[in-house]
C-alpha cells in the first residue's frame, strides 16, 4: 500500500543566513564543523554508552526480579515501567526539539549570537519541562486506574497481585517526574552542542545508583518491584543533579564577556513571549504525536502479551528489554547525526550533509550487523544469565530466533530518525509513524492473531521496516537537494 508523505520544510526562528569558513575560523565560540569518521567516533561513542546503561539498567532490574521465586513482581514491573515510559516519553519531543534547535543556534556566525541562542533554548525547554511535570503527575492520578486493566489477561482482575504491585511500582516512579523531564531537556541540549560525554556522565551515574540501590534494597531489605521502583527514583534525581552542575560550569565558561542578558536572573526568569517559544512548539507538538504514537505501538504489544498470561509478558518483556539495548547503541551514531546534520544545516554547509549521512549510515550498519552477529553467538547465554526461572527458560528460547535479526530491521528507521531531527523535519517523522503503525502494524497483528505470540512479533518486525519506508521519499530529497532543508 502506498502512502503519500508531505515533507514540511519547518524554518525555525534560530536558523541564520550561510556563514563562510573565515567567519568559523574567527569566531571562538564555534568550533570548526568538520564531517569525519574521527568526528562521528567522537561524538558517538560517549552516546552509545550512555544510551546502553539504559537497558542495561533493565536488565539489572530484570535478572534480579527473575531470579526471584514468584514471576509477578517481574511481570508488574513490565507492566509498570511500560506505563511509565508511555506517559514520559510521550514527552520526548523535549529532548529530540532541543537537541535540533540547539544544533541550528550553534551555528551562527557571531560569538554573542551564538551563546545567547543556545541559552535561550535551554530557556524555552525548562519553561515547557517543569510545567509539563506538573501535569503529568497530576492526570496520571487519574489515568493509572483506567490504564492499567488493559495490561492484565482476562481473568486477573483489578485488585489483582500483579495489578497491585503494577500501580505500587507506578506510583513511585511519578515522584522521579520532574527529574526525568529536566534530563531530557539537559541530555538533548548537550547532544546539540556536540558535548555528548555529559550525557554520559549523567546517565551513567544514576544508572549505577540505580543498580546498587535495586540490589541493596531487593536482597538486603526483602523488598520486590518497590525496592526497583525506589532506585529508579533516586538515580533520576542524581542525574539530574549532575546535569545541572554541568550546565552552570558550561555557563561559566561560555559567558566570561559577561553578557547583560545571561548574567541578570530576569533573563531566566522572565516567562518567555509566545512569539519566541512558538518555534519551539511548533516543532515539539510534531515530535509529541510521533511519539505517542510509538509509545502506543509498545503499549499494544505489551498488553497484547499480557492477555496470553504472565509468562508471555515476562517473555516479551526481556525481549523488549533487549530490544531497547539494541535501539540505544544504535541511538548513539543516530545522536551525533542529530548533531552534525543541524550544525551543518544552520550553517549553511550543504557540502557536508552528504558525507555526514554517507558516513552515519555505515557506521550504524555495521553497529547493527555486530550487534546480530553478538546475539546469534551468545544470546542462548544471556538469556540464560537473565533468569533461571523454569518456566520462562523454554519459552525463551523458543522465541530466541526474533532476537537475532531486530538490529538489522531496525537500524534503517534509527537512523532515519536522526537524520530528520537534525534537520527539523518533525512533520515527515510524524506521518511515517502514523502510517507504519495505522498501516501496517495493526493489519499485520489482526491477519496473524492465530499465530498467537510468534505473530505479534511478526506485526512489530513489520512495523520497524515500514517505518524506514516511509521516510524513504525525505531522505532522497535531502540527498538531492539539501539546500531545501536549509
Amino acid at each position: 500500500m502506498r502512502c503519500e508523505i508531505e515533507i514540511t520544510n519547518v524554518r525555525i526562528a534560530v536558523i541564520v543566513p550561510a556563514m563562510t569558513s573565515a567567519h568559523s575560523a574567527n569566531n571562538p565560540a564555534i568550533e570548526p564543523l568538520t564531517a569525519t569518521q574521527g568526528r562521528i567516533l567522537a561524538l558517538a561513542w560517549p552516546i552509545i554508552l550512555s544510551n546502553i546503561t539504559v537497558p542495561l539498567l533493565g536488565l539489572v532490574d530484570t535478572a534480579i526480579l527473575g531470579h526471584l521465586e514468584d514471576v509477578t513482581y517481574l511481570g508488574a514491573v513490565a507492566i509498570g515501567s511500560q506505563l511509565f515510559t508511555f506517559m514520559l516519553w510521550s514527552f520526548g519531543f523535549l529532548r529530540m526539539g532541543t537537541t535540533a534547535l540547539t544544533a541550528q543556534a550553534y551555528g551562527r556566525d557571531t560569538k554573542n549570537q551564538a551563546v545567547n541562542g543556545i541559552f535561550s533554548v535551554l530557556k524555552n525547554a525548562l519553561w515547557l519541562a517543569f510545567p509539563l511535570a506538573l501535569l503529568i503527575t497530576v492526570v496520571a492520578q487519574f489515568m493509572i486506574p483506567w490504564l492499567l486493566p488493559l495490561f492484565g489477561d482476562a481473568q486477573q482482575s483489578y485488585n489483582s497481585p500483579l495489578q497491585t504491585h503494577a500501580q505500587q511500582y507506578i506510583e513511585i516512579r511519578l515522584l522521579s517526574v520532574p527529574a526525568v523531564l529536566l534530563q531530557y531537556t539537559l541530555v538533548g541540549w548537550f547532544i546539540g552542542l556536540g558535548k555528548t560525554r555529559i550525557p554520559l556522565l549523567m546517565l551513567t551515574s544514576a544508572n549505577v545508583v540505580n543498580a546498587l540501590l535495586d540490589y541493596l534494597f531487593v536482597y538486603h531489605l526483602n523488598m520486590t518491584s518497590d525496592g526497583v521502583a525506589w532506585g529508579s527514583v533516586i538515580g533520576d534525581y542524581s542525574a539530574s543533579i549532575i546535569g545541572a552542575i554541568c550546565v552552570w560550569h558550561y555557563y561559566q565558561n561560555s559567558n566570561k564577556n559577561n553578557s547583560p542578558s545571561l548574567s541578570s536572573p530576569v533573563f531566566w526568569l522572565k516567562r518567555p513571549h509566545w512569539r519566541v517559544i512558538a518555534p519551539f512548539i511548533h516543532i515539539n507538538h510534531q515530535l509529541f504525536i510521533r511519539t505517542l504514537c510509538l509509545l502506543s505501538v509498545f503499549a499494544f504489544f505489551t498488553a497484547q502479551g499480557a492477555r496470553q498470561g504472565e509468562e508471555i509478558l515476562a517473555v516479551n518483556a526481556v525481549f523488549i528489554t533487549l530490544l531497547l539495548l539494541i535501539s540505544n547503541a544504535l541511538d548513539g551514531f543516530a545522536h551525533a547525526t542529530e548533531s552534525l546534520v543541524g550544525q551543518a544545516l544552520g550553517r549553511a554547509r550543504a557540502d557536508l550533509v552528504k558525507r555526514i549521512l554517507w558516513l552515519s549510515g555505515t557506521n550504524m550498519m555495521t553497529m547493527a550487523a555486530l550487534l546480530s552477529i553478538g546475539f546469534f553467538s551468545f544470546g542462548p547465554t544471556l538469556l540464560t544469565a537473565l533468569t533461571n526461572n523454569p518456566d520462562l527458560v523454554p519459552r525463551l528460547e523458543a522465541y530466541q530466533d526474533f532476537l537475532f535479526l531486530l538490529p538489522l530491521v531496525g537500524v534503517a528507521s534509527y537512523w532515519l530518525d536522526g537524520i530528520f531531527i537534525g534537520a527539523a523535519q518533525t512533520a515527515l517523522m510524524r506521518n511515517a509513524m502514523l502510517a507504519a503503525a495505522l498501516l501496517v502494524f495493526l493489519p499485520l497483528w489482526w491477519l496473524l492473531l492465530p499465530l498467537s505470540n510468534y505473530g505479534l512479533w511478526l506485526a512489530f518486525y513489520g512495523f520497524l521496516a515500514a517505518r524506514a519506508l516511509f521516510m524513504l521519499h525525505g531522505f532522497l530529497t535531502l540527498w538531492r537537494h539539501p539546500k531545501k532543508f536549509m
